[in-house]
């Protein structure tokens, strides 16, 4: 099957929404040295837009180097440079290794070690890829940045608008709701429309050497998928052991280090009581984690913070109004009902029903409660509200 690209230009405006021909539209497309990068770059050059390709060395890649699934490490600057070579682009590697420790890898150890719950990839778009690099392009004089994320960028009547991408399969919302205004003004998502196995049809259309590669899984910096590891490589010492205790105060055993757990955990406790046990909190200043039974982990609401605010109007207007969202509180969750409101003058979000094993340190992401695909934005998720509790202080 060959997949007609759409026309980049209708003589007023080009696919990627400029007035002017995509030959004077300068465009730098992040590679990740993965198919969906790989595709993007292929796509805009074929559509005949000046495309500049860079990659970010992120990490020290020396335990990566052969791990499949990994990405931003040798292989994968590899790779994308052989793309960059076979489409007929320039290609530069930058090296951000200092940074992505710093802003990614350290708050990764020190949030667990908090006994919280990270996740180092919203803040890798947060910090590296949507501040660092979109600065970088603006340097190289680009109109814009591209990359291969599945989410949707549209012009709305006060601005653009981040939406859901329709393979739903494939949908990154929950990782990209930290996408500021100003930034989604200058980004570009060409794979949002797009379902991944017209992707991967692209990519053997292309004849792209990565059009057979696996898709990256797991966190990039993590080789052997053991998390403790990296924290404990991190912050030696972090593995410290202490007290398992039931809600009602027994002490059931012990632990060691509180960065093996997360809440809603069922499996690899240590502990029997005949009745199933779940993680529910994790106090980590003294080293315990509490369990109980699974009625323990549900939560009325969520206090929130840090939160990103891409709906129409202002957050504060949108909270007095105790307006209607639609929260995800995993990523591999559906959206569930809520309303907006406030705490002691912290946002919060009210569950219509109560949820089960929500986790500090988590995000929270906001959608459209009206049925559009329309994403409102988000937070990282600061105190659960237990399902008994209506009224919280800050």
């Amino acid at each position: 099957m060959t997949y007609e690209l759409p026309s980049a230009w209708d003589g007023r405006v080009n696919s990627l929404g400029f007035a002017k021909p995509p030959a004077e539209t300068r465009v730098v497309a992040a590679m990740s040295g993965g198919v969906d990068s790989s595709v993007v770059a292929a796509m805009l050059k074929a559509q005949g837009y000046d495309v500049i390709g860079i990659t970010l060395q992120l990490y020290d890649h020396g335990a990566a180097i052969e791990k499949k699934g990994a990405c931003c490490a040798g292989q994968d600057i590899h790779d994308a440079r052989n793309v960059s070579d076979q489409i007929g682009i320039p290609h530069y590697v930058l090296d951000y290794e200092s940074k992505f420790r710093e802003q990614v890898m350290e708050d990764f150890a020190d949030t667990y070690l908090a006994g919280s719950t990270p996740i180092p990839c919203i803040r890798c778009n947060q910090t590296v890829k949507f501040s660092d690099l979109l600065r970088t392009a603006r340097d190289l004089g680009a109109d814009c940045l591209a990359t291969g994320h599945y989410i949707r960028r549209t012009d709305g009547d006060t601005g653009p608008e981040l939406h859901r991408a329709a393979d739903a399969s494939r949908d990154q919302s929950y990782f990209l709701f930290a996408t500021t205004a100003e930034q989604l003004d200058y980004l570009r998502f060409p794979l949002g429309d797009l379902p991944k196995t017209q992707v991967r049809e692209l990519a053997d259309q292309f004849n792209l050497p990565v059009a057979s590669k696996p898709d990256s899984q797991d966190i990039c910096f993590v080789p052997e998928g053991s998390y403790a590891t990296v924290v404990e490589k991190l912050r030696p010492g972090a593995g410290r052991g202490g007290e398992i205790v039931h809600l009602d105060g027994r002490v059931l055993g012990e632990h060691n280090g509180v960065i093996h757990y997360t809440i809603g955990q069922r499996r690899g406790l240590g502990v029997a009581t005949g009745d199933p046990l779940y993680v529910v909190k994790i106090d980590a200043p003294s080293r315990r984690v509490i369990v109980g039974p699974r009625e323990a982990l549900m939560t009325s609401g969520l206090l929130l913070e840090e939160l990103n605010w891409l709906g129409e109007g202002s957050l504060e207007a949108a909270a007095d109004a105790g307006s209607p969202v639609l929260v995800r509180v995993r990523s591999t969750r559906p959206p569930v009902p809520a309303r907006l409101g406030w705490s002691d003058g912290v946002p919060v979000i009210w569950f219509d029903d109560p949820e089960e094993g929500v986790a500090r340190g988590q995000a929270a992401v906001l959608y459209d409660a009206e049925g559009s695909t329309r994403i409102l934005g988000g937070g990282f998720i600061l105190k659960p509200i237990p399902a008994d509790e209506r009224v919280v202080a800050a």
